[in-house]
């Protein structure tokens, strides 16, 4: 057979993108073949269906990064585009401004932390570099933590508040979270509800988004922006960030994701954490666990489990 029904041959007989490409050469190969402009005499109809076949399956295929498979459009996060890949997760850079921020998290999940908290950080499995139009993005491979949903769904889901009998679990994971991460020389210096990522069923939790993350006394090195009222003053201010910086906005975000059900004595608690001058705010996550683990002992009794859900 000719070239030309080599060609149409294979594009008939795909049943799939993977079946037909193997790099872009291919495809831009067989296009050159099937093009009707240059389609044998009497075979323009045959190749206008061979390449509209062809640019169909073209279109169809699934974008790679390295040796992943992308398997969704992208999810558009604060400065990256999220893909998942079978059970990883790639983040990356929609800016190539952004590469340094994604370095720093990839730092800040390298960092050694204690065995028994490694579950409250997303694991890294490694980073890559993807050239795009002559930029070059960084991307960092993540481990997709199945079952999860953000505190901004569940705010969704609760929109007059979540019981605060069920905030407490959350709550607490988080400051666990917190202190491993302070231990371990990080400010999160993002603690926002896109961030905190909780699993309903076995009341599980992991501090994701680890790009504006700095060692103690550093500034946080960027914002998200719809979130600037929520911000204490140090971070908009470019001012050192502490451990107080993130049990700031960790108390916020708790008081927020509670609304009008928060009693009493727990909005004096997180306000107590949300004063103006970072040192006059509670700076150590584990104390400050102990004080909250007093305070939900005398509001609601002994700790009991507590079944816990998400509407769709």
């Amino acid at each position: 057979m000719s070239a030309f029904e080599d060609a149409v041959f294979a594009i008939f007989a795909a049943q799939s993108p993977a079946d037909l490409f193997d790099t872009e050469d291919t495809f831009r190969r067989l296009r050159r073949t099937v093009h009707p402009d240059v389609a044998p005499l009497g075979s323009e109809g045959i190749a206008t269906s061979a390449f509209t076949r062809l640019t169909e399956l073209w279109e169809a295929r699934q974008p790679a990064v390295g040796r992943y498979s992308l398997e969704n459009g992208p999810i558009e996060g604060d400065l990256a585009d999220l893909f998942r890949s079978g059970t990883a997760l790639l983040k990356i850079a929609r800016d190539p401004a952004d590469n340094d921020l994604l370095a720093a998290e990839a730092e800040a999940l390298r960092r050694p932390k204690d065995r028994r908290h490694r579950a409250y950080f997303p694991a890294l499995r490694e980073t890559l570099v993807v050239e795009d139009d002559g930029d070059y993005r960084a991307v960092n491979v993540l481990e997709h933590c199945d079952g999860f949903v953000s505190l901004a769904a569940v705010a969704r889901a609760y929109p007059d508040g979540v019981d605060p009998r069920d905030a407490a679990w959350m709550w607490r994971r988080l400051l666990v979270a917190l202190g491993a991460a302070h231990r371990a020389g990080l400010v999160h210096g993002a603690v926002l509800p896109e961030h905190v990522l909780i699993h309903p069923g076995d009341h599980g939790l992991v501090l994701v988004d680890w790009c504006y993350s700095v060692a103690p006394g550093a500034a946080v090195p960027a914002l998200v922006e719809r979130y600037r009222d929520a911000y204490p003053p140090e971070v908009p201010g470019k001012r050192p960030a502490t451990p107080a910086t993130d049990l700031y906005l960790a108390s916020g975000l708790m008081l927020r994701l509670m609304g009008g059900r928060a009693p009493a004595a727990l909005r004096r608690f997180a306000n107590g954490c949300r004063l103006t001058a970072p040192r006059m705010r509670p700076d150590d996550a584990w104390h400050l666990l102990g004080e909250l683990d007093e305070l939900l002992q005398a509001l609601y009794g002994p700790r009991r489990f507590r079944t816990f859900t998400v509407p769709a």
